[in-house]
């Protein structure tokens, strides 16, 4: 009777979520619940024993995993997501048979490929990498090429539920996983341990997201090799790794210019401590337009896509404007209360990457995408990196410091969304109305720069 009653719940639990979570609401909840995750680990470890130093280590584990990872995980994992059931390989729809599908699995052996590839080459040259001017010194750097291996991969785990429209199971995956890994990293902490104990954990609940993966491969995917699809998917897909590699790359580079010119690993904390975009904005943005990508991948869908995506924007302002601009006024009251004293000095950072809610919130690169205009993103990210580094390096000479090279990155990424604004309109013909409710737009863009001049200048100053 009482497995009667448990089995009944979990069923009314799914039937609930069927209901209220779609695919883009479910990957946004997924991805902010990853978010906060880190952020809970960012808040426990300032509160233990862990120093400055010891803390820019574990973030500089993440920093240099993200960096030698995200740009061809993005680029394979966006590629796939307009070719799937839409591909030159596959014409009946890619089913082999219950609905499984070799491009999923294909997409697998390329993630894997790439993750083998990194680890290999990191091997070989880990002995003449510095950081902080340490030669060879790269925090756990054996445990970072293994974390590399097999993380990667796992990334394509939540999309695999995408794109089969189980939007719960994304849900109920980030819970499980993301339960696991905060008690797995923090756990060691708290009970006195060294950083290094954190990251073993951080690789246990890698291996179990691997086992999912697994599961989920053999569940909705034929294993069937195809370099044909391969290649179509590369072709799609090497414009979007470039992309992804410049302009993605913003954060990192902002990052390594911090470890050159400041060689302290305490002002690296720092700077990566604000950092951060707000995670609504980031998370849920992204999880809009990566959700829509399959959206736009036919014309006969192309103008309720755009309609809809409309839409999806403007709920997303009415909510996130509001939020930033609340949290820009607390900012510098926040951070040495949420995190230690010392890490005032990042409350500046972040304040200038709450301002990225205003390119964030346009998004021409997903019809780019969908589209399958991979070439013309590849461009955008150019004029990305060629403005980027000169002026994160003139912002430091003009005296502007670790705030300066925030600045820089929010000029440079209003710039590219400017340029994908102006191809839709001129070459696809689209006008900014049509995806964008430009007037609302524009007056929350104005209200949240004004806040931050108000806050920025201590005109607002909440202590």
């Amino acid at each position: 009777t009482s497995n009667y009653y448990i089995c009944a719940f979990f069923r009314m639990m799914k039937l609930k979520l069927t209901k209220f979570v779609d695919n883009i609401s479910g990957l946004q909840i997924y991805q902010l619940s990853r978010f906060i995750v880190f952020l809970i680990i960012s808040i426990v470890f300032t509160k233990t024993h862990l120093s400055s130093a010891e803390i820019g280590k574990w973030e500089m584990f993440l920093f240099i995993a993200g960096m030698l990872s995200f740009f061809w995980v993005t680029g394979i994992i966006q590629a796939l997501l307009p070719l799937y059931h839409r591909n030159r390989t596959y014409r009946k729809m890619g089913d082999t048979g219950a609905g499984k599908s070799p491009e999923i699995f294909n997409a697998f052996l390329l993630l894997t490929f790439f993750s083998l590839l990194t680890f290999v080459l990191g091997h070989s040259v880990k002995g003449s990498i510095s950081v902080f001017h340490l030669s060879g010194n790269i925090p756990f750097m054996n445990l970072l090429l293994l974390y590399l291996l097999l993380s990667s991969p796992v990334c394509l785990i939540e999309y695999i539920y995408l794109l089969n429209n189980r939007s719960y199971r994304i849900i109920q995956y980030g819970f499980y996983t993301f339960s696991a890994q905060l008690i797995l990293v923090i756990a060691p902490i708290l009970a006195g341990k060294d950083i290094i104990w954190s990251v073993y954990g951080l690789l246990v609940i890698t291996g179990v997201r691997w086992i999912w993966l697994i599961v989920l491969l053999k569940r909705y995917t034929a294993p069937e090799f195809s370099w044909k699809f391969m290649k179509e998917h590369l072709y799609l897909g090497a414009p979007l790794i470039i992309t992804s590699l410049i302009s993605g790359s913003a954060q990192y580079i902002d990052g390594v210019i911090i470890s050159t010119v400041y060689r302290d690993p305490a002002m690296f904390a720092w700077f990566r401590y604000g950092a951060k975009e707000f995670p609504l904005v980031l998370l849920l943005a992204n999880g809009l337009s990566n959700a829509m990508l399959p959206e736009f991948a036919t014309r006969a869908k192309m103008k309720d896509s755009l309609v809809k995506l409309k839409l999806k924007s403007k709920r997303l302002m009415h909510l996130l404007f509001p939020v930033t601009m609340v949290i820009m006024l607390f900012t510098r009251w926040l951070y040495p209360r949420l995190f230690a004293p010392e890490f005032h000095k990042s409350a500046g950072v972040f304040l200038v990457y709450s301002l990225l809610i205003i390119p964030r919130l346009v998004f021409p690169q997903t019809i780019v995408i969908g589209r399958k205009k991979t070439r013309i993103t590849l461009i955008a990210a150019l004029i990305e990196i060629g403005l980027n580094i000169p002026l994160s390096l003139l912002m430091i000479k003009w005296g502007y410091g670790i705030v300066g090279v925030a600045l820089a990155t929010f000029i440079v990424y209003c710039i590219s969304k400017i340029f994908l604004a102006g191809y839709v309109w001129v070459k696809m013909k689209i006008k900014p109305t049509e995806y964008i409710p430009l007037k609302l737009f524009i007056i929350y863009s104005i209200l949240t720069a004004v806040v931050f001049i108000l806050v920025d200048r201590g005109i607002i100053d909440i202590r």
